[in-house]
């Protein structure tokens, strides 16, 4: 609904006949009153943050998000921290770029993750992570007091998304790994509104020679995200006039969350294989009883995903998963549902340091459009310590 605002109302900026005209104030701030409905402006708990939900790298992605029990670089940080301690470099860096709904809104991440204790298999990490659309037209003075248009008081803004990662991660024992996640999250709807909230994450996995099992808690101290406006007498004005209510300063909470991993993969212990292949699969239980969930009640909801991984000599790998399983109520008779799964494919390259990987993902389709495909890169790279060389 934001995105179809958008493109109506920039149309109209587009077309000079005055009764139209007359009506861009308006959809102006529509569109602004449909954003923070959409950041969620008042408090509730359902579909907050939901920027963190689309994850980072393309690896990830690949296998449609199936991470928590065998994720083993940077990304972990995210997915589950506990999977920071399987790096195998003492400095990794990794980045991606996405682009969502046409290219209106960009995505991006970026992460370094770096050896703390060798011994231990610990690592620490930071990570930031921006979703965004800019360029949004401001259109409030376009039309002066006398009638007149003139284009040039049109200006745009930004609304954005920011989460800003600190994460640890070892190994404890022979066969447990533990982590967790302190986030702080930062968004902004240009100068008019901006929210700051707070969270931690926790993780852990258990690992045997063909089975890994994972397990991570998100948000356990309840995420709170405080909401502050600044809207001038005039803009005041235009909501009033258009019977919309004037946002105030307000919060919003994201509750608990805890998704189960269990893979299935070759014995990582036997190197003299050229062939490697993992088969995992996460539970999302949700505890805000979202309804559109595979198996849902009106306190929580689980969502499973799936995804597999085929490698060869450890430098190609070909990924495929499916997600987003829901229960879709029908058009034509309200008291039936059909399921809805959506997949997504991936490939990966690893050449030395350097780890490339790539995902073709559906994220969603709309009435009349089709499926929507985005297409997503992730870079990584290894830093190893210069050998020295013997005389």
């Amino acid at each position: 609904m934001v995105f179809s605002g958008f493109f109506e109302m920039t149309m109209l900026v587009h077309h000079r006949d005055h009764i139209i005209m007359s009506n861009i104030k308006n959809f102006s701030f529509i569109f602004l009153l449909i954003s923070f409905t959409f950041q969620g402006a008042f408090a509730q708990t359902k579909f907050v943050n939901e920027f963190l939900n689309i994850g980072v790298g393309a690896r990830a992605h690949g296998m449609f998000h199936a991470q928590v029990a065998t994720v083993d670089d940077v990304s972990a940080a995210l997915w589950n921290p506990a999977g920071l301690s399987r790096i195998d470099a003492p400095l990794q860096v990794s980045a991606m770029h996405a682009e969502w709904f046409g290219g209106v809104a960009n995505y991006d991440y970026l992460g370094l993750a770096k050896s703390i204790d060798k011994e231990k298999e610990s690592y620490g990490a930071i990570s930031i992570i921006r979703m965004g659309i800019d360029n949004i037209p401001y259109t409030l003075n376009l039309i002066g007091p006398d009638g007149s248009v003139n284009y040039d008081n049109v200006s745009d803004f930004s609304t954005a998304d920011y989460a800003f990662f600190g994460s640890y991660g070892q190994k404890i024992g022979e066969f447990i790994r533990v982590g967790g996640s302190a986030k702080v999250i930062y968004r902004s709807i240009g100068r008019f509104a901006n929210a700051w909230g707070f969270g931690m994450d926790l993780g852990a996995n258990y690992e045997l020679p063909r089975f890994t099992f994972g397990l991570t808690a998100r948000d356990i101290t309840t995420t709170y995200n405080s909401w502050s406006f600044n809207l001038t007498d005039q803009e005041k004005l235009v909501f009033s006039q258009t019977g919309n209510s004037i946002p105030e300063t307000s919060s919003e909470l994201v509750l608990p969350r805890v998704i189960l991993g269990a893979a299935f993969h070759n014995n990582k212990e036997n190197y003299l294989s050229k062939y490697t292949y993992t088969i995992e699969m996460n539970l999302n239980i949700n505890t805000d009883g979202r309804a559109s969930g595979l198996i849902a009640t009106n306190r929580f909801a689980i969502e499973p995903v799936i995804g597999g991984e085929f490698g060869y000599a450890d430098l190609v790998f070909v990924r495929a998963g499916i997600g987003n399983m829901q229960r879709l109520v029908n058009d034509f008779n309200a008291d039936t549902r059909s399921l809805s799964v959506t997949p997504a494919l991936g490939l990966g390259l690893k050449l030395n340091r350097f780890r490339i990987d790539y995902a073709l993902n559906n994220i969603g389709s709309s009435a009349g459009t089709g499926n929507l495909f985005s297409h997503i890169f992730s870079l990584s790279i290894d830093f190893q310590p210069k050998s020295k060389s013997t005389l």
